[in-house]
Order: structure tokens, then C-alpha cells, then sequence
């Protein structure tokens, strides 16, 4: 049955939301689900990394823990982007009257963070980018870690930084609203959906972007030793 004006549970209050649809299955079920299916890529991967990196032509060498742990973040971010954010970005028109599963999921988000169940042009943009580049990206950083490919840290790089930046401006747009998507203060809905689950994506990849620098400029650096000292070129040469 369609929701009448004001009977909805998201913010601000006076959202005139005519097609939603309150969902059919409780909270801890829906949270239940949602953790559970997340934890899989995780515990795949985690047993995928402790069988040892394998280079092309080279025997299996063991991963640090710090190293399995990271592969184990760009898994769950696969299954993050390209599913649950890949369903928004198809179908953010119709999540406030579904009751598919995924549909319930960001309804329930959207008591912290109500762009969702409006289909904010920015969220959609957003998502839209993290499902379709950082999704795939991310299978592919896996991938390249296990096998010990030599873009790995690049992928790791240029992930990190475009996850930064979207969670940045994420904040940013609502910070510059007045936090008027959401009960500001709620334990539940500010503080886990909206500050802990999208600080993640501050922290973790900040800290694997320092991770990619550091490697990469290493990389370069041992290069730039093993060239060799360059020859004098002549004066028009410089202009080449």
C-alpha cells in the first residue's frame, strides 16, 4: 500500500514521496543479509591470498598480512560498487516503491541519507562512476595482486584516489545542505549509515593511496638508478 504524505521515515519531514512503498522485511534482517553477503568475497579472497602471489614463470611467494588485508578491501569493494551501487545507478528511479532486496537495502540507507530515495542527481552521477570504474577496477586490483602483476599498484592508486575523491565531495554536498537528509545525532542513521560506512572509504583508501605512492616511487627511483647516467645533449636538443 502507498505511503500518504508525511508517513514516511526520512528527512527532511515534509518530503512528498507519493509512490513509496515502506518495506516488507525487518531492519536486522535486512542488515543480517547484507553483512553476511559481504563477508564472502572477503573470506574467498583471504584464503585465495594465504595460497601465495604467483608471477608469470615464478613459484608462489607468500603475501604479508597488511598485503592480504588490502586485497581483501579491493574484493569487498567489487562487491560493493559493482552490485549493491550498481543496482542504484539502474535502478534509483524505482527504489521508493520496489521491495526487490536490493531496493529495501537503500531505503533502509536512506533514513541516514534520504538523496537516495529521491534519486539526487549527484548521488546518481556518484554511484554511477564508483558501479561502473571503481567496481570493475577493483576485480581487476585483485586480480593483479594475486598474480603479481606489474599495474598493480597503479590500479591500487588510481582507485584509492577516485574513491577519496567521491567520498570527499559526498560529505562535502551534504555538510553545504546542513545535514538536512537525515536525523543529525541519530546513533543508527547518522552516525553508522552515514559517518562510519562512508568514513571507510575516507580512511582505508587514503592510507592505500600513501601505500601506491610509496611503491611506485620506488619503482621510479630504482629505474631512474639502473639507466644509467644519461649522455650531454647538444643545445637543440632540448627543444626536441
Amino acid at each position: 500500500m502507498n505511503s500518504p504524505h508525511g508517513a514516511h521515515p526520512y528527512w527532511p519531514r515534509n518530503l512528498q514521496l507519493s509512490d513509496y512503498v515502506p518495506n516488507n522485511r525487518p531492519v536486522w534482517q535486512i542488515l543480517t543479509v547484507f553483512f553476511s553477503v559481504s563477508g564472502l568475497p572477503l573470506v574467498a579472497t583471504w584464503l585465495l591470498s594465504g595460497q601465495g602471489r604467483r608471477g608469470s614463470g615464478t613459484p608462489p611467494s607468500p603475501l604479508g598480512l597488511w598485503r592480504r588485508l588490502a586485497i581483501c578491501w579491493f574484493a569487498l569493494c567489487a562487491f560493493i560498487h559493482m552490485v549493491i551501487e550498481g543496482w542504484f545507478s539502474l535502478y534509483n528511479q524505482d527504489i521508493a516503491k520496489d521491495q526487490a532486496f536490493l531496493s529495501q537495502l537503500w531505503k533502509e540507507y536512506s533514513k541516514g541519507d534520504s538523496r537516495y530515495i529521491l534519486a539526487n542527481n549527484f548521488v546518481v552521477c556518484m554511484e554511477t562512476v564508483t558501479a561502473w570504474a571503481w567496481g570493475p577496477l577493483s576485480l581487476w586490483a585483485v586480480g593483479a595482486f594475486l598474480r603479481q602483476r606489474p599495474e598493480r599498484f597503479l590500479l591500487q592508486l588510481v582507485i584509492s584516489l577516485g574513491q577519496l575523491y567521491g567520498d570527499v565531495l559526498y560529505f562535502l554536498t551534504e555538510y553545504r545542505d546542513g545535514f538536512q537528509h537525515g536525523e543529525l545525532g541519530h546513533p543508527l542513521y547518522f552516525w553508522f549509515y552515514f559517518i562510519f560506512l562512508n568514513a571507510l572509504w575516507i580512511v582505508v583508501p587514503s592510507v592505500l593511496l600513501l601505500d601506491a605512492w610509496h611503491k611506485l616511487v620506488c619503482a621510479q627511483s630504482l629505474a631512474d638508478g639502473t639507466a644509467g647516467p644519461r649522455p650531454p645533449k647538444r643545445q637543440h636538443e632540448w627543444l626536441q
